[in-house]
């Protein structure tokens, strides 16, 4: 907990809510570090089943705190200010691709420049309708980071993505689900009932696997069809060794949900 990020527990569910409404949730490096503090501590609760990074307001993040900038540039700190700043960044994305739980971005508004970059980390995107999302990058005359320039290559392919980070683009919420940025648009008034709702189906599934399949799908681009079939067959070797497996096939013999925990 901190003055910039706020954290609320719903049984096996976590939520890690930017909380600078004032500054559209603008990230700086202490934001960065409590975010990062909030993630590993879920990482290794074992209680904690899916994770939920949301913003306060009105915008999920309108990225890095340019007001910050200007007087780090006033002092002639610039350069230190974005070494230290995408450092901090890169570990908080780090922890949430690396993280063997299912995390969900819900996108109340913008996202925006490095706000972007955190949501596009997260393995689920809800967005309220109202919402927008800005690589920004261009704008500010700035290098894209927070693995902007992997996520959107992936994501859409080279040609969209040069598309996206050589214009100052603008996507609607409407526009992104159909690219496949997100998965979800709601209306602003159902996106928090929605947002609970998908993180307990999350919560609810089978944790060990959607590590693993968090973690194929990032090797997937790239080793080969030989290695990504090794690390696909060591992971449903472990997965028969653990609890989920072969309660989901109790399950299906008895004609029931399965109850994974």
């Amino acid at each position: 907990m901190s003055d910039s990020v706020v954290v609320a527990r719903d049984g096996p569910v976590v939520e890690i809510r930017l909380a600078r409404p004032d500054r559209l949730n603008a990230l700086d490096v202490p934001t960065f570090r409590a975010v990062r503090a909030e993630l590993q501590a879920a990482a290794i609760d074992p209680g904690v089943r899916a994770v939920v990074l949301t913003g306060e307001g009105r915008a999920f993040s309108a990225g890095g705190d340019v007001a910050t900038m200007e007087e780090w540039r006033a002092n002639g700190q610039l350069p230190r200010l974005f070494h230290e700043l995408t450092a901090e960044q890169e570990l908080s994305v780090r922890e949430i691709v690396a993280m063997r739980k299912p995390v969900l971005a819900s996108l109340p508004g913008v996202a925006a420049g490095g706000g972007l970059s955190l949501a596009l980390a997260a393995d689920w995107r809800i967005a309220a309708e109202e919402a927008v999302l800005v690589p920004a990058f261009p704008s500010l005359g700035a290098v894209p980071d927070g693995g902007l320039t992997y996520f959107l290559p992936h994501y859409l392919g080279l040609g969209l993505a040069q598309e996206l980070l050589f214009t100052r683009a603008r996507l609607s919420a409407a526009r992104a689900k159909e690219l496949g940025l997100v998965h979800e648009v709601v209306p602003a008034a159902e996106l928090r009932g929605r947002t609970a709702a998908r993180a307990a189906e999350l919560a609810e599934g089978p944790t060990f696997a959607y590590g693993w399949t968090k973690h194929l799908l990032q090797s997937a681009f790239h080793g080969s069809l030989e290695s990504q079939m090794m690390l696909e067959r060591r992971g449903a070797v472990e997965a028969a060794r653990g609890p989920e497996l072969p309660e989901g096939i109790r399950a299906f013999r008895e004609k029931r949900p399965p109850r994974f925990a």
